[in-house]
């Protein structure tokens, strides 16, 4: 059966086997890496790809390759932390606009527009801003930012369910209204929120390291592939490989939910029909 699935579905089996290595290679890199990610080599700087140094060094002589793998990890944390915190803020927010509808679906569902209607990498260095530069803030700011994604979801999903029978029996029951949206109507809204924020890990991952590259992300001397691009982009004629090798680490990851999310919704469409 999950043969088939791959067989039918290659998007799917690509985007999981891409997030699966990532996600290896990133916790496993503590065993992985050769050099200590702040030991410095000052007589090696920005060495090519050798057998000392897989990847070459950056300006500081430090390894490339063992800071690629631990970028991975902190990458990673950065992108489900902030999905977790996304989805704590949206499926609430989803459920309740459209389970109850009238004055509570238009007051929270104009306020999630206004923040849609931001650009999500403005809107996030606005609260990094506020709250100042840090792995922790960069979490909450790109969650803020995610978070009306997830509402207009879930609100979606759950208009459609609302007035079916299993809904309509639990409050012939007496059910609370609390029982019904999350006890009834969550489990059966889960599929297109896993598809969701699948993509959307991607999707804060970019974002973090967007906000990292600008100096509000992950601060040194952690390494992080949107830090370790702007600290390379001075040296870039000197030596490309401290640019190259995180940049390609954050696209391959990035590209990898994408095929991933993409791989579930048409999975989870075909069975469906």
């Amino acid at each position: 059966m999950v043969k088939k699935i791959f067989v039918t579905n290659p998007t799917l089996a690509v985007g999981l086997l891409i997030v699966l290595v990532v996600a290896v290679v990133s916790l496993g890199a503590v065993y992985m890496t050769p050099y200590n990610i702040t030991e410095l080599h000052i007589l090696d700087r920005l060495q090519p790809p050798s057998k000392d140094y897989f990847f070459g060094t950056d300006q500081y002589g430090r390894d490339l390759f063992s800071r690629v793998l631990v970028g991975g990890r902190t990458s990673l944390t950065l992108g489900l932390g902030a999905v977790l915190l996304e989805l704590l803020l949206g499926i609430p927010i989803g459920i309740m606009t459209g389970y109850f509808g009238g004055k509570t679906d238009e007051v929270l569902m104009r306020l999630m527009d206004t923040l849609m209607s931001i650009p999500s990498l403005l809107m996030a260095l606005l609260i990094l801003t506020a709250l100042g530069g840090s792995m922790l803030n960069a979490m909450l700011a790109i969650a803020i930012v995610g978070a009306p994604r997830i509402a207009r979801v879930v609100r979606s999903a759950t208009l459609a369910l609302k007035n079916e029978e299993f809904v309509l029996a639990a409050r012939a029951r007496g059910e609370s209204h609390r029982f019904v949206m999350f006890g009834e109507i969550l489990p059966n809204v889960l599929s297109p929120i896993i598809v969701e924020a699948t993509i959307g890990v991607g999707f804060a991952i970019m974002i973090g390291a967007g906000l990292s590259y600008l100096g509000l992300g992950v601060q040194p001397p952690n390494a992080d592939w949107g830090l370790m691009i702007r600290q390379a982009r001075e040296y870039l004629f000197a030596s490309p490989y401290p640019m190259l090798f995180p940049g390609c680490a954050l696209a391959v990851t990035i590209i990898g939910f994408n095929l991933l999310g993409d791989g579930l919704r048409d999975l989870i469409g075909e069975q469906t029909e």
